[in-house]
């Protein structure tokens, strides 16, 4: 790895050596309650590991402050049961939400804050900050799911 930074819209950024630029970098824990300085796998927005990190501790201390608050706000996603309702079909538009630790609301600035993860899980990024998770979109209930495609 040649540098590692967050961008304008604060998506991480990553150059290799080769001097390749990977926009929206997302670090992965491989084991994060037994060895969570250990495996970390920096991935790219189609779900492609792209780097590796054999320890945290071995990176110099701005590159881990950045992963290390990824990691923070990644590992703590409140899983999306319901929508209730959006205040717009056009971004930015505040979301009204059901989440496995409550009820809550944010601000979706952009469909691009959207991440597809694949088996039909998706990742939102809030305008707060937050991340929200939906562990499986066909399994919300039919306005929720009406809801959510009209930003997919």
């Amino acid at each position: 790895m040649r540098d590692l930074t967050r961008n304008d819209l604060g998506q991480l950024t990553l150059t290799l050596d080769d001097g390749s630029t990977h926009v929206g970098i997302v670090p992965v824990r491989a084991y994060p309650l037994s060895a969570p300085d250990e495996g970390v796998s920096l991935m790219n927005t189609d779900s492609h590991e792209v780097a590796w990190i054999d320890r945290l501790s071995d990176l110099p201390a701005a590159w881990r402050q950045l992963l290390e608050g990824e990691l923070a706000v990644r590992e703590l996603t409140p899983q999306v049961t319901a929508l209730l309702e959006v205040s717009s079909f056009s971004t930015p538009s505040t979301w009204t939400v059901d989440t496995d630790r409550g009820r809550t609301s944010f601000v979706l600035k952009s469909e691009d804050d959207i991440r597809r993860l694949g088996d039909g899980r998706l990742l939102i990024h809030s305008a707060q900050g937050l991340n929200f998770g939906i562990a499986d979109r066909t399994r919300l209930d039919k306005h929720s799911r009406k809801l959510l495609e009209r930003f997919l």
